[in-house]
């Protein structure tokens, strides 16, 4: 009896909890704190961009100046910043946070960074990091026009620049959905698949470790398990799909990974690959470097000055995971993002020609203006090679 009540229990508050992702999708957004200007409606308006991102950036406690650095790292009046805070930060945190983004001048003039005002607890291999995701897609659809949604956390940094990224997308087709996946689960049936838990953070105000049940479950049958990286990049149609569509296959599977071990890891690869609408839209990518243990463990290895050469030939987007201020960060911010301090990244929208960086102020470059560098040719033929010819179509939901 007890298994099943807390069974019950579980998929009792998980249904209460997607209701909750959808409803800030209907209401106005008063969820988070904003700073609005003409500038970014008159932006919007002229879409002087080919493409744009709506970026999800998640920290931690005592990770605030780590999620600044990054925010300004890839900051650009094309997209759009959803800035979410552990709740378990201390109110001073969210304090710094709030002021760093509400003094910035730039960030006023065009009114795209936005912070979650009523921040979430995010539990270490529960599914609060999954439901924090959708609830931000939910708010993004609801108050922006953009192509792709990226999530990152404060431990990610770009490898180019916004400019290279926004040209390198600019012919591709909308419809495309980087998610690394695979159907080999291997140790996870045994470690992820069956074991039951249940995550305190959805129900309580405090955040303890998760809880395990005694029994497991068998592998489900109705749908086949999907796992891969958690750091996506998701198509705004697939976004619509999966937070206001009228297929029920995403509400199944939130019910289901309310309890799946690490549910970031499989939602939104099992979601899409049994989907005959969006499975054939899949690119098995993350877009970002990462090294792990061989065999890999459960948290990837930190990067530094050796994996740089390495880092810049991958032709990817991010990197991940970096410790706080390590020395590398210092080299990308020159060598590839041409930047200093806490300046924007180098880009036509804010650049200085006597200087050959850009200014943090923005009337020193021109908007809709582009100036993509070797970053977007280095992405442009990892993307030839991952997402066209054979090797698209072959390695789709296998």
């Amino acid at each position: 009896m007890g298994i099943k009540y807390a069974m019950l229990f579980s998929i009792t508050i998980t249904i209460l909890l997607s209701l909750l992702i959808l409803i800030p999708s209907l209401q106005n957004g008063s969820k988070f704190h904003t700073i609005n200007h003409s500038d970014h409606h008159l932006l919007t308006q002229q879409k002087p961009y080919p493409v744009s991102f709506a970026y999800l950036i998640s920290a931690s406690k005592g990770d605030v100046d780590r999620l600044v650095r990054i925010l300004t790292a890839v900051y650009h009046p094309a997209n759009y910043y959803l800035l979410h805070l552990d709740r378990e930060a201390r109110p001073e945190e969210h304090h710094h946070l709030y002021q760093s983004i509400s003094s910035h001048p730039t960030f006023a003039r065009f009114g795209n960074v936005w912070i979650v005002q009523k921040s979430n607890l995010v539990t270490y291999r529960g599914p609060t990091m999954l439901t924090t995701t959708l609830h931000a897609i939910s708010m993004l659809l609801r108050t922006c026009q953009w192509d792709w949604f990226i999530n990152l956390s404060a431990s990610d940094y770009p490898l180019i620049t916004q400019d290279d990224l926004i040209v390198a997308f600019s012919n591709l087709p909308r419809d495309l959905n980087f998610v690394q996946h695979t159907s080999r689960l291997g140790w996870k049936i045994k470690k992820r698949a069956k074991p039951i838990m249940l995550d305190p953070a959805l129900s309580e105000t405090n955040k303890t470790e998760i809880i395990w049940l005694t029994q497991n479950r068998t592998v489900p049958t109705a749908f086949k398990l999907f796992t891969g990286s958690a750091w996506t990049v998701l198509s705004r149609s697939f976004a619509e799909y999966f937070i206001v569509g009228w297929d029920n296959l995403p509400r199944t599977l939130l019910l289901y990974y309310a309890n799946f071990v690490s549910s970031p890891e499989g939602y939104f690869q099992t979601l899409i690959c049994n989907s005959r609408e969006y499975r054939n839209t899949t690119v098995n990518h993350d877009l970002h470097y990462i090294m792990w243990d061989t065999p890999p463990k459960q948290h990837p290895l930190n990067l530094g000055i050796k994996d740089y050469r390495k880092m810049v030939l991958s032709g990817r987007v991010f990197a991940r995971k970096f410790k706080k201020n390590d020395p590398v960060l210092d080299k990308i911010d020159k060598e590839l993002l041409r930047r200093k301090g806490l300046q924007f990244t180098f880009g036509g929208w804010c650049y200085e020609d006597e200087k050959k960086m850009c200014t943090n102020s923005p009337s020193k470059g021109a908007i809709g203006v582009l100036k993509p560098g070797a970053g977007s040719r280095r992405l442009r033929s990892l993307l030839t090679k991952i997402a066209s010819g054979k090797n698209f179509r072959q390695r789709q939901c296998k």
